[in-house]
C-alpha cells in the first residue's frame, strides 16, 4: 500500500463511521485523494470541509457533494413513485442495491447514485408483458435478468424480473437464483417510500454482483463501502445464514477476498466477517479495484482497439482461473457463443452493424 492509498483509506474509514478526519494532508496529497475518490465514485462520501484543502478543489468538491445530495433525493422520490406505480398494478416490488444501500450510510445522501434497480414480481414473461401494457418498456434489448424502462429526465431504471445477474456457472447460478427468488418475497417498507429486501438477500445478491463484475469488467470501492454498511447492519443470524451458503453458491473465494479488502481498507471488525479473509485473492481484488475504478471504467484494456482488448481480456481471465475456475470457464463459453452468434445474425439480417441485430 502506497502512502497516497493510506491517506485515502484513512479518510474513507472516518467518513464511513461519521468521525472527523484529523490528519493534515499536503496539497498534492489532497489532489491525489480527490482524483482517487472521483475515480471510485466516492466524492460525496469522502468530502469533509477542511481548511488544509486547496481552495479551488474544496469549492469544486463541495459543489459536487451538493449535486450528489440532490441526486439522492431525486432518486429516492423516483423509487417511491415506481413502487406506488407497480403497487397500483397489483405487483410487489423492491429496490435493489443503490438507494436501498444509501439509506444505511451514516449520511444517506452522500452515496454517489447510479441508476435505479427495482425488482417486480411475476417472472420474465409476465413483467415484460406488464411493461408493454403500461407503455413504458424501452426499445433497448431485454437482458437475462432485467429490462430498461422509459422515464422522465435522465434517470435510468432497470426493472428486474430476476433478482440478480447471478453467476456464469449454470449449476451454482441455478441454486443461487432459486434461493434469491424465495428470499426476495420478504420485503420491508421503509419510511422514504419504497420496499427493500432482507439484509441476508442483499448480502448474497450483492456478493454475487461483485464477483460477476470483477470477473467480467471491474468493480470499485463504492461496492466495498456498500457491503461494509450491509455487514454493519446485519444480525449475527444473518451473517451465519449467508456464511452457510457461500460454497453452495460458488461465492467462497470472492467472500474471502472481499473480507480481506474490507479489513485492509475499512478495518472491518473480524466478528462481522462472513468467512476468514483471503490475503492472496484479496490483494488481487484490491489491485483490480484501485487500477480500474468504479466498474472498471478506468481499466486500460477498455482503451484498446477491439482485437487488442479481446486478447487482453482473455489474458486477464487466464490470470483469474485460480480465483474461480468454473466461473471463468463459463464466462469464456459465453464469449464463444457471442463470437459464433454475432456473424450469423449479421448475415441473417444482411447488415454490417451490430446495432441492427442487438434486439434480435
Amino acid at each position: 500500500m502506497g502512502k497516497y492509498e493510506k491517506k485515502l483509506y484513512a479518510l474513507l474509514r472516518t467518513a464511513m463511521t461519521g468521525n472527523t478526519f484529523e490528519e493534515v494532508l499536503t496539497d498534492d496529497e489532497w489532489r491525489w485523494v480527490y482524483k482517487a475518490a472521483a475515480k471510485q465514485s466516492l466524492l460525496g462520501v469522502c468530502f469533509q470541509n477542511r481548511a488544509d484543502m486547496p481552495t479551488d478543489m474544496a469549492m469544486k468538491w463541495a459543489a459536487e457533494t451538493e449535486i450528489i445530495r440532490g441526486l439522492n433525493k431525486l432518486l429516492n422520490e423516483e423509487a417511491a413513485r415506481l413502487t406506488k406505480l407497480f403497487a397500483e398494478q397489483g405487483r410487489k416490488s423492491a429496490i435493489l442495491k443503490g438507494q436501498a444501500n444509501a439509506r444505511l450510510y451514516t449520511n444517506p445522501f452522500s452515496r454517489q447514485p447510479g441508476d435505479i434497480d427495482i425488482w417486480v414480481e411475476g417472472g420474465r414473461d409476465s413483467v415484460v408483458a406488464l411493461l408493454k401494457d403500461m407503455q413504458i418498456l424501452s426499445d433497448d434489448m431485454i437482458h437475462y435478468h432485467h429490462a430498461h424502462i422509459k422515464t422522465e429526465g435522465s434517470i435510468k431504471v432497470d426493472v428486474h424480473f430476476r433478482p440478480s445477474s447471478g453467476n456464469f456457472n449454470p449449476i451454482t447460478n441455478r441454486r443461487l437464483q432459486k434461493w434469491l427468488e424465495q428470499e426476495i418475497n420478504q420485503t420491508t417498507y421503509v419510511d422514504i417510500g419504497f420496499n427493500v429486501p432482507t439484509i441476508s438477500f442483499a448480502l448474497v445478491m450483492q456478493l454475487a454482483h461483485i464477483q460477476h463484475h470483477f470477473l467480467a469488467s471491474g468493480i470499485g470501492l463504492r461496492q466495498v463501502c456498500d457491503y461494509y454498511c450491509l455487514l454493519k447492519n446485519a444480525t449475527e443470524d444473518d451473517r451465519m445464514q449467508v456464511a452457510s451458503l457461500l460454497k453452495r453458491f460458488g461465492l467462497w473465494n470472492i467472500a474471502g477476498a472481499l473480507m480481506w479488502v474490507l479489513d485492509e481498507v475499512l478495518n472491518l471488525d473480524e466478528s462481522l466477517m462472513l468467512c476468514p479473509p483471503d490475503n492472496k485473492f484479496g490483494k488481487c481484488l484490491l489491485r483490480g479495484i484501485m487500477t480500474g475504478g468504479n466498474f472498471g471504467r478506468y481499466d486500460k484494456r477498455k482503451k484498446k482497439g477491439l482485437f487488442s482488448r479481446t486478447i487482453a481480456t482473455r489474458l486477464w481471465h487466464l490470470k483469474l482461473v485460480r480465483f474461480n475456475f468454473w466461473e471463468i470457464f463459463w464466462l469464456e463459453i459465453s464469449f464463444l457463443k457471442i463470437l459464433v452468434r454475432t456473424p450469423l445474425l449479421l448475415i441473417k439480417y444482411r447488415t454490417l452493424s451490430l446495432k441492427d441485430v442487438i434486439n434480435k
